[in-house]
């Protein structure tokens, strides 16, 4: 069976989304927030609704090294998605 390919553009479902958002906020909770980059991040993510492509803003909110680690941290079927998404 050929894998699906998932289009940037596509929502994904809201499990999926909900997901996305929980890890990223995970990893931006890690950094340091003297400045209030961190609380910035966060707020900016939580005002995002599963509305066209926001599920793929917030992966790309991250440099290639936290990618891996949102990579990580999701189910491996959401880690597909969000490669599948990225190549397309």
């Amino acid at each position: 069976m050929q894998k699906e390919i998932f289009n940037y553009y596509d929502t994904p479902s809201q499990e999926v989304f909900e997901e996305i958002k929980e890890k990223a906020i995970e990893i931006w909770n890690t950094y340091d927030n003297q400045y209030g980059y961190v609380d910035e991040k966060v707020e900016y993510i939580n005002s995002l609704h599963n509305y066209h492509d926001n599920a793929w803003a917030i992966v790309g909110m991250f440099d290639s090294i936290n990618r891996l680690k949102l990579l990580a941290k999701v189910s491996a079927e959401v880690a597909d998605l969000i490669q599948s998404a990225i190549e397309s």
